[in-house]
């Protein structure tokens, strides 16, 4: 048994059985919540987007941003803070707005030049949705790829 040293407090009774407490409460909450399968338990329950599988025959999309540069490369747009200083999450949430206003664009090339001024800067700016489909669990051929909108960036 280790012995206390000056300065150091040992865990009575009474701490020792109030964690263990919260933690059988918690344990208790989580496994409440599992079992009903309910978003609405969050944080005691499952958050569902983000645990799930997809059907064996589905298509699958993947939101992206293209961009010709000045310097005549064609790259994704990094859809991070530190790329373009949007997320990825924000385009996907917009994708609607965007095809009907492509001009919405101009503030992913607008965060790109303010934070990376030394780099080739965009010039065309597309909005794509690649689809990979599954058949039987597997993917079949490469993903289709279909521009949603099209921006030529302002100077």
């Amino acid at each position: 048994m280790r012995r206390v040293t000056e300065g150091e407090l040992k865990l009575g009774r009474v701490g020792k059985a109030a964690r263990v407490a919260v933690a059988v409460v918690g344990i208790v909450l989580l496994v409440n919540g599992s079992a009903r399968a309910s978003d609405d338990a969050w944080p005691f329950g499952p958050m569902s987007q983000y645990a799930g599988s997809v059907p064996d025959d589905y298509a699958v999309t993947f939101t992206r941003i293209s961009a010709e540069t000045d310097a005549g490369t064609t790259v994704d747009v990094p859809l991070n803070i530190e790329g373009a200083g949007v997320a990825r999450a924000e385009i996907e949430a917009r994708t609607g707005e965007i095809e009907k206003d492509p001009s919405l664009l101009q503030q992913v090339a607008d965060g790109w030049k303010k934070k990376h001024a030394d780099q080739p800067q965009y010039v065309k700016l597309e909005l794509i949705r690649d689809t990979t489909q599954l058949v039987k669990g597997r993917v079949e051929g490469p993903p289709t790829p279909e521009v949603l909108a099209t921006w030529q960036v302002r100077r």
